[in-house]
């Protein structure tokens, strides 16, 4: 029962004892009135004092749903783009909805792994929404390995509208009957272009990687490239990297530049390039489960809210990436930035046998990444198009 009823039980309770002496506007009783009446209204204006006393306001009422989501990252609001955007996303629902979704946001794998995040937000009892790197992705939507691709993106821009376009939210749309996962957003995985770190030399060519043991998810996507390039990948839990690294069972492995700086991997590996050969992700999704029981004003928020802050994390990760790789800079051994040149050798090397590997695994519907191919080179295309007409003409 909420403060508001029990003060009308007071009143109501108040007033037919009193023979239906009604209080003034002040709240009090009226002169005659029975001592019953009057103590009655003494006590309402009791309640209503205490009620004004800071730090002794009645609760607030319980949320009537709960949205918890699962995340890998630090809780810290400065490490990583993750933790900020959530907790921007969290204000705005709570805002909108008036506290009636409650949202609890879990990071530093708190609520289990990637993959046992995502089976239960699937149900959408315990946990309700998740974000998922790359390769956990692709094991719940198979269409998702496409974007794994390499060289796939010439830069921040053309990924970011990439992802924000019409036609990726078509592209995974049948993941809710695929996996019962309702998407959301993309994020940029502690930044999106990956880059090489390593024990055993500097990557500055392709011929550099041949040999080399290079850490992988269990994706077959990043392996095909991998072989391509002339590396060995090696599946690896992200939670045994570091002892990976630290013992010799690999010798590298590829993240993002502010990956690589929030997890300290200059304290295991020697020397850095960056490749931007995959651009790595983080894919927020919703169990469909829940989200379908919601009633529609509170749907139109959750998807609202959550591209204002996917939007917000895009800007986080750029600055994030920036800084990891000056850190990169001053605390691996060596670095190094793969030149354009270097870029379109691996960029040939790999695409074609990339292309081979989906043909044999996706049939027919590898004509889907063609498609892909197709909407990212138009969106670059568009995006300098406009720029040179905004601001050259």
């Amino acid at each position: 029962m909420s403060a508001g009823e029990c003060c009308c039980c007071f009143e109501s309770s108040s007033n037919e004892a009193a023979g239906r002496a009604i209080p003034d506007r002040a709240g009090r009783a009226p002169v005659g009135g029975t001592r019953r009446g009057r103590a009655s209204a003494l006590l309402l204006a009791g309640v209503l004092a205490l009620a004004l006393v800071p730090g002794l306001a009645a609760p607030a009422a319980a949320a009537s749903y709960t949205m918890t989501i699962a995340h890998l990252y630090p809780d810290d609001l400065t490490n990583n783009e993750t933790a900020p955007a959530l907790k921007h996303f969290e204000q705005l629902v709570e805002s909108a909805t008036g506290g009636d979704i409650d949202v609890q946001i879990f990071g530093n794998g708190a609520l289990g792994g990637e993959v046992e995040a995502a089976q239960q937000t699937r149900a959408g009892k315990t946990i309700q929404s998740v974000m998922l790197g790359s390769g956990t992705q692709a094991s719940f939507y198979r269409n998702y390995e496409m974007i794994t691709s390499p060289f796939l993106f010439p830069d921040y821009r053309t990924a970011w509208a990439f992802f924000d376009s019409p036609w990726f939210a078509e592209f995974m749309k049948p993941m809710v009957q695929e996996s019962g996962l309702r998407y959301l957003g993309t994020l940029d995985d502690g930044g999106g272009f990956v880059a090489f770190a390593n024990n055993k030399r500097l990557i500055t060519k392709v011929e550099d990687l041949k040999g080399l043991r290079i850490r992988v998810e269990e994706n077959q996507a990043h392996m095909t490239i991998m072989r391509a390039l002339g590396a060995s990948p090696t599946p690896l839990p992200w939670g045994e990297l570091q002892t990976g690294l630290a013992t010799g069972l690999v010798d590298g492995h590829f993240h993002a530049p502010g990956v690589n700086d929030i997890f300290k991997f200059y304290d295991v590996t020697n020397f850095t390039t960056w490749s931007g050969h995959v651009y790595n992700t983080i894919t927020w999704s919703v169990s469909e489960a829940w989200f379908s029981q919601l009633p529609d004003d509170y749907k139109k928020i959750i998807v609202t809210s959550a591209r204002e802050a996917v939007a917000m994390a895009h800007g986080i990760a750029a600055q994030i990436t920036v800084i990891g790789w000056v850190n990169s800079c001053k605390k691996f051994e060596q670095c190094h930035i793969l030149s354009d040149e270097e870029k379109q050798r691996m960029r040939d090397i790999s695409q074609p046998l990339y292309r081979e590997w989906l043909v044999t695994e996706f049939g027919e519907k590898a004509a889907l990444y063609d498609d892909l191919r197709a909407e990212v080179s138009r969106i670059h295309d568009e995006l300098n198009r406009s720029a040179v007409e905004l601001y050259l003409d």
